[in-house]
């Protein structure tokens, strides 16, 4: 496609005219530069009929959000590219470079996707620009390169289409391990509390059976009163006893000692009443107070009568134990998955974190041990808490896989200014300095085939940046890796338009510098790539 199959009427540019001073356009020029040596003077004799060169002092080129009306390339001058991130502007680009382009450079994606400036770009010294307005750029590409815009939109969506659907498949694999560690340890307290019902239901048919005995035996009301007040002494001090922490050695010798006491006081199976007495906190002592208590042809059938007693406390004990555990673990689903709350909602950082780690605890293996270090001064923010979530989920996630079988995941909050401060550390052995740079690039990762799919740190820098505008920064050394993740305080509304997902349709400019690959230039929207940058990715 040549220059004479184009509309050869020059048309004025009514959108792109100059708000700085217009110069004279030379074809000459513009085949100097890398984006246009390969046009013919047809061809750029075109460009400058519906182009302009403009004069731009110092001073901002155009502002993040605006609509995307101008395509902008350098001839001479300096630019400075920034992302709007909360209430700061991030520098993520500077160059001198003439050829490099910027502005509404997608356009010839027409309205699937926002046609608005998706960073801000300012000039530091008096600036030479090449501008055409959008829709004759769209219009020139779809005429001269429509091969070129056809492998580009395919890269574009078809990245856009993978990246959703692997995104999605993450989620749902997730969301399987979690629910299977959640089984897990739903299971075990279920089967203890199940085990321990059906013992308390043959203990409580012995309690009745003894108690026949000592309604047909010849008990006073005077010993039956003593029995009673033993049992409430004996049923008071069973809760107590959960304090009570004794290594194996000391409690074997306690067993020890109260079944030389039993067998002293001619009671039979001494040694299988002892662990119940032991268990509830009891000694000999108590027992020599039961001794002194009773008489002593009604010691024995006392002594069983309160073993029956601590061992029902005790069963019901582990019951109340097993249940709680078990609300305890639905309660932190019901925190994990935000259910039945607002998605926006001021929440306390520390719940959500200590949720998290109750829902992967069945994931990390024993040789793990998690450290907390909370700041008691962190305040409520507002945030999308079920989002947090996923957040800290790929990052303690990351850690443990880093880490394998043992290491110390440290989880640490604080404030640093404005600003909440959430840090993850790991003792494994590091992200080599080589790769620092890549790890938040969709698709990037260093797990074997299978195990990962690239998108949990990038999915974790969109929620964090993009939709909480806070930061998300890494710092590794061998036996030190450190994610921390910065949100602010206050509600943040700049205006920035969200995706029903919260992802905004540029992330990565924020993350990479110009021109890493097509994929993320065409995603980035506005990122100032040479076309040398672009051979070299």
């Amino acid at each position: 496609m040549t220059a004479s199959d184009l509309d050869p009427e020059p048309t004025e540019p009514t959108v792109c005219a100059a708000s700085g001073k217009s110069l004279p356009c030379s074809i000459e020029e513009l085949q100097t530069l890398f984006l246009f040596e390969k046009l013919d003077r047809d061809q750029l004799q075109w460009l400058c009929e519906r182009g302009h060169v403009e004069l731009i002092e110092p001073g901002p080129l155009y502002a993040e959000g605006a609509p995307a009306t101008c395509f902008y390339v350098l001839l001479e001058g300096n630019t400075v590219m920034s992302r709007r991130v909360g209430g700061d502007d991030i520098e993520v680009g500077r160059t001198s470079e003439r050829g490099v382009y910027s502005g509404a450079f997608t356009a010839y994606l027409g309205d699937r996707v926002p046609q608005v400036y998706n960073n801000s770009v300012r000039v530091t010294v008096p600036s030479r620009f090449f501008v055409l307005d959008a829709e004759v750029f769209a219009e020139m590409m779809h005429s001269w390169f429509p091969m070129a815009v056809h492998l580009l939109e395919g890269l574009f969506f078809g990245n856009k289409n993978a990246q959703a659907a692997i995104g999605q498949r993450e989620r749902l694999l997730a969301l399987g391990s979690l629910s299977a560690g959640l089984t897990h340890e739903l299971n075990n307290p279920a089967a203890a509390a199940v085990r321990a019902t059906a013992t308390l239901r043959e203990r409580v048919a012995g309690m009745r059976h003894k108690l026949g005995m000592i309604a047909g035996g010849k008990w006073d009301r005077t010993t039956l009163e003593t029995l009673i007040k033993l049992q409430e002494e004996v049923a008071e001090k069973v809760p107590k006893s959960r304090a009570l922490v004794l290594s194996p050695l000391e409690a074997s010798d306690r067993e020890d000692a109260i079944t030389d006491w039993l067998d002293d006081h001619g009671i039979t199976d001494g040694w299988n009443l002892s662990p119940t007495f032991v268990a509830a906190g009891l000694d000999v002592a108590w027992l020599d107070h039961v001794e002194a208590t009773v008489d002593a042809d009604t010691l024995e059938p006392s002594v069983r009568w309160l073993n029956y007693t601590v061992e029902t406390e005790l069963l019901m004990n582990e019951i109340e134990d097993s249940t709680t555990r078990i609300s305890t673990l639905v309660g932190a689903a019901k925190q994990y998955s935000q259910l039945d709350r607002a998605p926006y909602q001021v929440v306390d950082v520390h719940e959500l974190l200590d949720s998290t780690l109750l829902m992967l605890a069945g994931k990390m293996p024993p040789g793990i041990h998690v450290a907390k270090d909370y700041d008691p001064s962190v305040p409520p923010i507002p945030a999308y808490a079920g989002e947090l979530n996923q957040v800290w989920t790929n990052l303690i996630d990351n850690a443990v896989s880093a880490m394998g079988e043992s290491g110390v995941l440290t989880v640490r909050t604080g404030m640093d200014r404005d600003k909440v401060f959430i840090e993850f550390g790991d003792t494994g052995p590091g992200v080599p300095p080589e790769i620092r740079n890549r790890i938040f690039e969709p698709f990037f990762t260093t797990k074997p085939v299978g195990e990962g799919t690239g998108l949990g740190l990038d999915i974790s820098f969109r929620i964090v940046v993009n939709k909480h505008h806070g930061e998300l920064s890494l710092e590794s050394e061998p036996g030190d890796t450190r994610f921390r993740v910065w949100l602010p305080l206050t509600p943040q509304d700049d205006g920035a338009a969200l995706t029903p997902d919260g992802l905004d349709a540029v992330t990565a400019a924020a993350r990479t510098s110009a021109g890493t690959a097509a994929s993320q230039a065409a995603e980035t929207a506005g990122v100032a790539a040479s076309a040398k940058d672009k051979e070299n990715s």
